[in-house]
């Protein structure tokens, strides 16, 4: 029979109404249990690698389904590249996105092998455009000289989300070291692709073209500093951080 009105415990001293399942609510099938979904929420994983001499960070975020995005391949010498094709294809992931976080030369040395390997077009924000352009020139300079992505572009705006398979990035404008820099927030994963914007007790260098210290400070307090404590940063450079470290302990932002 099914359960009564009356048919209630007191819990503790509060009288918090239990209904009483019996076996024979249960056999007569008017006991129907309150399942809730316990699906696991999807989220992307993180995988790095640090690539040529200016030691910078290329991130490949990738999800159950096998499907990745690379960001900022920094793979300069033939070992690297093939450091990163292996990685990728011995994991059994299947590249679907090539973005950049900004376009400065160690950011971007392996865009065109990405682009030539997998067939993947170039997303970047508009304004890193002549950056990208100068990068080549940038290299001749640093005695790095390398062939350029000239590839189609795709252009990322602030405030938009990209997708890789259901797993979404915002997109977050995050200019000062680089005029047209972003970052990508995976909030179910709860980290930030920060590019030269944030660092481990460190922030992006302002003295290139475009750069703009009031402006980087900015886009750290507003766009970093806004998220969860324990949010993790991955930098372009160095170990991993997390939003409320340098809250405290970094000295050209911290807030405490």
């Amino acid at each position: 029979m099914a359960a009564s009105p009356d048919s209630y415990r007191a819990i503790s001293d509060k009288q918090v109404k239990v209904p009483v399942v019996t076996i024979e609510t249960i056999f007569a099938g008017s006991y129907r249990p309150d399942f809730k979904s316990t699906k696991k929420q999807s989220m992307l994983a993180v995988k790095s690698f640090t690539f040529s001499p200016v030691q910078e960070n290329t991130y490949v975020l990738y999800n159950e389904q096998k499907q990745c995005c690379i960001i900022d391949p920094g793979c300069y010498f033939p070992e690297e590249r093939d450091e990163l094709k292996t990685g990728i294809e011995k994991t059994g992931l299947t590249p679907v996105l090539l973005l950049n976080t900004h376009c400065h030369l160690d950011h971007v040395f392996g865009n065109k092998f990405v682009h030539d390997t997998w067939r993947l077009d170039l997303h970047i924000h508009p304004n890193e455009k002549p950056v990208l352009d100068f990068a080549p020139q940038s290299g001749l300079m640093w005695q790095l000289p390398f062939d350029n992505y000239e590839g189609p572009l795709v252009y990322l705006k602030e405030g938009n989300k990209i997708k890789i398979g259901e797993d979404e990035l915002e997109i977050r404008f995050t200019p000062g070291h680089s005029p047209g820099s972003v970052s990508f927030y995976h909030e179910a994963g709860g980290f930030i692709i920060g590019g030269d914007v944030l660092f481990n007790r460190s922030i992006g260098r302002t003295d290139l073209p475009g750069g703009s210290m009031e402006t980087l400070v900015q886009s750290i307090q507003t766009q970093f500093f806004t998220l969860p404590d324990e949010t993790k940063v991955y930098s372009g450079h160095g170990p991993v951080t997390t939003v409320g470290f340098e809250k405290m302990n970094n000295p050209f932002v911290k807030m405490y």
